[in-house]
């Protein structure tokens, strides 16, 4: 097996090579004046199992798009020099959230990234809570595998709630079938009913309505709010807003990725939000290290499913 990274900041990357115990494998990446780039792995990758590492969020300093470019061109050198199969291990994987058409003209944007790794002969794509399961699956070609970012929130989640009723809740109609096999889950781990509620979300043109309706109930319950990503957090908001007025005792929000872009940290730090707990796949560099919200922020690491995963796939692939 090979480890690469081509992430800057290297922590996630750290602590999946450690649970791995396989090295981050060295490689060039030479920037030129006109922000071209060139990339290499200097030890040879021919017929070695490889796994590239690369979130696909916007940072302080590339975009989603250049990572993409970056990443891509990466791979298809890997397989240029004979490697015999390359995986790509996307935390966050860009462009997810446009995969249908909702407006005259509208671009299916997953398809066509899709389309780019296979142009490359990507072996295997690895990422953590994709927007919508069913079309990132059927978008690609390669092989593909979906983490569930719930695995990682289990084992905080009893050190955050108390003995009294709890429920797992959707912020919107789209994210039902991920918070119904979080609650599964928990009712077989914790070994207690655990309730069900989604709260209705309408989005057009970018904005975002609802009328606090709720369905499901959650009077007097801790309610574990469950998204894929949060980005401005008014969706979290909005949705957390709607569950206290419904009756719930307190709410917790969660989500895989943590973008919090805009006023998010403003936004998220309204008293209807009593914890917000995110994965690594993201760094919350866009919150500022005074913000308030900080105070009630939670990380939890999402590299031990992605050691597992790889693992799994590399002893097959060996057989």
């Amino acid at each position: 097996m090979l480890l690469f990274s081509l992430d800057s900041d290297t922590t996630f990357a750290q602590a999946l090579a450690d649970g791995l115990a396989v090295p981050l494998a060295p490689h060039e990446d030479r920037g030129f004046e006109d922000g071209e780039h060139k990339l290499r792995p200097l030890v040879d990758p021919r017929g070695r199992d490889v796994y590239v590492i690369h979130s696909l969020h916007g940072g302080p300093v590339d975009s989603p798009h250049d990572k993409l470019c970056h990443l891509l061109m990466f791979m298809a050198t890997l397989r240029e020099h004979g490697a015999a199969r390359v995986t790509a291990v996307v935390p966050y994987l860009a462009y997810a959230r446009k995969d249908r058409q909702t407006k005259p003209f509208d671009p299916v944007t997953l398809r066509y990234v899709a389309q780019l790794f296979d142009a490359v002969g990507t072996g295997q794509l690895i990422v953590l809570e994709a927007h919508n399961v069913a079309a990132f699956q059927n978008a690609f070609r390669c092989t593909t595998l979906h983490l569930e970012a719930h695995r990682a929130f289990d084992d905080l989640v009893p050190k955050l709630v108390g003995e009294g009723p709890l429920a797992v809740a959707s912020p919107d109609p789209g994210g039902v079938k991920r918070a119904q096999l979080w609650r599964e889950s928990l009712e077989h781990a914790l070994q207690r009913p655990v309730g069900f509620a989604m709260v209705d979300k309408r989005r057009s043109a970018g904005v975002v309505s609802s009328e606090n309706l709720v369905a499901g109930d959650v009077n007097g319950s801790t309610v574990l709010l469950l998204d894929d990503l949060i980005a401005s957090g008014e969706t979290m908001k909005r949705a957390a807003v709607a569950l206290r007025h419904a009756g719930a005792r307190e709410v917790l929000a969660f989500a895989a990725h943590g973008l919090f872009t805009g006023q998010a940290g403003e936004v998220l730090g309204d008293d209807s939000i009593a914890s917000i707990v995110v994965t690594d796949s993201v760094p919350a560099f866009r919150l500022p290290a005074t913000a308030a919200v900080r105070s009630k922020l939670h990380v939890v690491s999402a590299a031990p499913l992605f050691a597992w995963a790889i693992s799994a796939t590399h002893a097959t692939w060996q057989r």
